[in-house]
């Protein structure tokens, strides 16, 4: 079985790599077309082929150059039209995302059949065009993969998707970070002799992620208590650099900010293990989110998470034994649920826990059973076309 899968912008190159390595495994041939990932290193390709043949000329440019997205946008059409005219022999397309879904999905190449991941669906409240367009966009598609049951009601109830087309297919857990050994780079002092809790936020900053309500519940907890620490490790995108200004404003107005650590840039692959282990929880503030590929890489290290009930979350937080889950833009609930976490067995026996969490997700979440399936889904369509 000949499969390409698609994720032209690289949006989720963790992802695809695990998927194609996956599906290798399984005993497809594997090519992944995409671009150039210009924000650090992504996994080796592990039995399957890469071609970066989309926007070849603005990553050639580098991340930091000036109009690179402009540059990127005038390509987008030509690489779109070459793809779409590229003779292909794969037996099946699966795409991970579109760039401009709307125009991209009449411009898809006719091999059949297509599949789709829905790393996103919906916001909360959509509105009639943007239900139109998830329409159009996931209805040109043979089969529609959700990570969770709630996905896939979104697809079937909202987006209006009949039943048959969608499948419900787990996301695997991001463990290939624990085998790559911590890079030889010290923790941040702040955390050097930290003996109490240590909460940590890590990923892209954006508005959505509700980074200020976790701030909040910080300091109502950390107050007068200098046991706890906070690390926020990410990098905010060009749009919410002044989101992340107000943040930081905020923390430096309190007592509190003194305890909170920022390592406010992309974080490269190998250094990802000295947070995960230096924490003793994940927390996960959305205001509105799908699925959450952070989530499956706390559990690649076995640390609980608290998040917010937004979206999927919910489904994959077992309370009290890999997490907890909070009301979400509540401060408040956030800073009670923390409590509770860390007067709970799950904070108190960590070093233990850590272990079952790993063996959950190794479990429910191995990348050999998301291959294992994801290739079953293409085997069915391929005998239901013949």
């Amino acid at each position: 079985m000949r499969v390409q899968l698609v994720d032209p912008s690289a949006f989720t190159p963790p992802y695809d790599r695990a998927l194609a390595a996956a599906l290798a495994r399984a005993g497809a041939e594997v090519e992944l077309v995409t671009t150039e990932f210009l924000h650090g290193e992504v996994p080796a390709a592990d039995g399957y082929r890469v071609d970066e043949r989309f926007y070849r000329r603005s990553a050639s440019r580098g991340l930091a150059a000036r109009g690179r997205l402009g540059f990127k946008l005038a390509e987008h059409l030509r690489d779109m039209l070459r793809f779409r005219r590229a003779h292909s022999d794969a037996d099946v397309v699966h795409y991970q995302w579109l760039t401009l879904p709307g125009l991209d999905a009449r411009l898809l190449p006719p091999t059949r059949p297509r599949v789709m991941t829905a790393h996103y669906i919906l916001p909360p409240s959509p509105s009639r065009r943007q239900i139109a367009s998830a329409h159009r966009v996931f209805g040109r598609m043979d089969a529609v993969v959700a990570h969770s049951e709630h996905g896939a009601a979104r697809l079937r109830d909202e987006v209006g998707l009949p039943g048959e087309r969608v499948r419900v297919i787990p996301h695997g857990a991001f463990d290939y970070l624990t085998e790559l050994g911590a890079a030889e780079k010290p923790l941040p002092a702040e955390l050097e002799g930290a003996e109490g809790p240590v909460i940590l936020s890590f990923g892209l900053i954006r508005a959505y992620k509700g980074l200020e309500y976790l701030v909040a519940a910080f300091q109502q907890i950390a107050a007068g208590d200098n046991n706890y620490r906070l690390i926020i490790a990410g990098e905010p995108k060009k749009e919410s650099q002044q989101y992340w200004r107000d943040i930081q404003r905020t923390i430096e107005r309190e007592e509190t900010g003194k305890r909170v650590i920022q390592e406010i840039r992309f974080v490269p692959d190998e250094e990802t293990e000295l947070y995960f282990k230096a924490a003793d929880v994940l927390v996960l503030p959305y205001t509105e989110i799908f699925q959450s590929g952070v989530l499956f890489l706390a559990y690649g290290f076995g640390l609980p998470v608290i998040a917010t009930d937004v979206g999927s979350l919910r489904d994959d937080i077992i309370e009290g034994q890999t997490g907890f889950v909070c009301r979400p833009s509540d401060a408040a609930d956030l800073a009670e649920v923390l409590k509770k976490y860390f007067d709970s067995s799950l904070f108190h026996a960590l070093d233990r826990k850590r272990g079952e969490i790993k063996a959950f997700a190794r479990s429910r979440n191995s990348w050999n059973v998301v291959g294992d399936i994801t290739r079953a889904v293409y085997g069915r369509l391929l005998a239901k076309r013949n």
